[in-house]
């Protein structure tokens, strides 16, 4: 897969908010942002400029609508506690069938993987020695679901558990495009990443329906997973300088 449309590869970090330190991650190219912001007016501006990247092949007639749906949905998420929501799109096409030089962007016609982004903060009241713990915990509690497949990982920067979910689901006639019934197939991929700072744990879920790019799609999670930091990493990059 290759990334459908004009995304940068950006550096994203959740706001501080009264006891909930920040943190620190790269999204891949691929990922719109949506705009989940403390303010109303902030939300609008990144709408705005959310709309012009996702359809950059658009005009005002098309981005003047749009950003208004988007600002309220993120509102709605940031209500929920998700500090970051992305929507990934990427074609289908092998980048050998691209023309020589060209890099291959959206093509609706050739296919289109889909998978969505977010990141959750949520209290979990541990003292920054304790991920471990926490972890631990987080572990033994989702593999007490026997749909769940959830294991241990050492990321860069420290314990974190990933659960992977798969989930079958009937759709009727009426909501095909074939006009016949048919089953869905959906994938999840979820972390908690205990900050080692305390006392909050990050949630990171990656949840897509093309399934037939799944392996793909888990490399993305991984690719986002290690860039993990809970230290900015500019300050990091500074000390190491100086050193």
């Amino acid at each position: 897969m290759i990334p459908a449309a004009d995304s940068t590869h950006a550096q994203h970090v959740s706001a501080a908010d009264g006891n909930i330190p920040p943190l620190w991650f790269l999204a891949p190219e691929g990922f719109f942002a949506l705009p989940i912001a403390a303010t109303t007016e902030e939300r609008s501006e990144r709408a705005l400029s959310f709309v012009q990247e996702l359809y950059s092949r658009g005009d005002e007639s098309v981005w003047e609508p749009a950003a208004p749906y988007y600002a309220a949905i993120a509102e709605l998420m940031g209500d929920t506690g998700v500090s970051y929501a992305a929507m990934g799109l990427f074609s289908t096409v092998e980048e050998s069938d691209a023309p020589t030089g060209q890099v291959s962007r959206h093509e609706p016609a050739e296919g289109v993987a889909q998978c969505a982004l977010t990141v959750a903060i949520a209290p979990t009241n541990h003292a920054g020695t304790d991920t471990d713990v926490v972890a631990q915990g987080v572990l033994a509690t989702l593999s007490s679901d026997p749909f769940n497949n959830a294991i241990w990982l050492d990321l860069p920067c420290g314990p974190a558990v990933s659960c992977i979910t798969l989930r079958e689901y009937d759709l009727s006639a009426e909501l095909t495009a074939g006009g016949e019934d048919t089953k869905l197939l959906t994938g999840q991929i979820q972390v908690h990443v205990p900050f080692p700072t305390g006392p909050c744990t990050a949630i990171f879920t990656l949840y897509t329906a093309s399934m037939d790019h799944w392996t793909e799609i888990y490399g993305l999670m991984s690719a986002v997973l290690q860039t993990v930091s809970f230290v900015d990493p500019a300050e990091a990059l500074t000390e190491q300088g100086g050193a």
